[in-house]
């Protein structure tokens, strides 16, 4: 069985103003698990969104929203596993990639394989 791979998206619910016609941090969590889900069915993942506004347990992740708060990155700010593959405006394809690093397929690939 494949492991679950972390995703971790963090932000605020004031939209950047460094990002003009950018989603939200919410919209983008949200479009992000969809896209994810229906790219690579049935392989195991788990997103989470970080308010970096709101009281946070984890050190990395506070860690992270206060590099953002420093104006270190932009936000919304995705890691997978821990490696920052976007921020502002998030694109798929870097996602995509790095997913693709720990072993997910596209679901029409795991069939054609099958």
């Amino acid at each position: 069985m494949q492991k679950e791979i972390s995703i971790e998206v963090y932000g605020t619910e004031v939209i950047c103003a460094s990002c003009v016609n950018a989603p939200s941090s919410i919209d983008t969590y949200e479009w992000l698990e969809a896209a994810i889900s229906r790219k690579y069915k049935d392989q195991p993942f788990s997103i989470t969104y970080i308010d970096i506004e709101k009281p946070i347990d984890l050190d990395h992740q506070k860690d992270y929203a206060q590099r953002i708060l420093d104006d270190e990155f932009f936000y919304p700010l995705v890691l997978v596993e821990g490696e920052v593959v976007g921020e502002g405006y998030v694109q798929l394809k870097p996602v995509y990639r790095e997913l693709e690093k720990h072993g997910f397929t596209e679901a029409n690939e795991k069939s054609a394989q099958s």
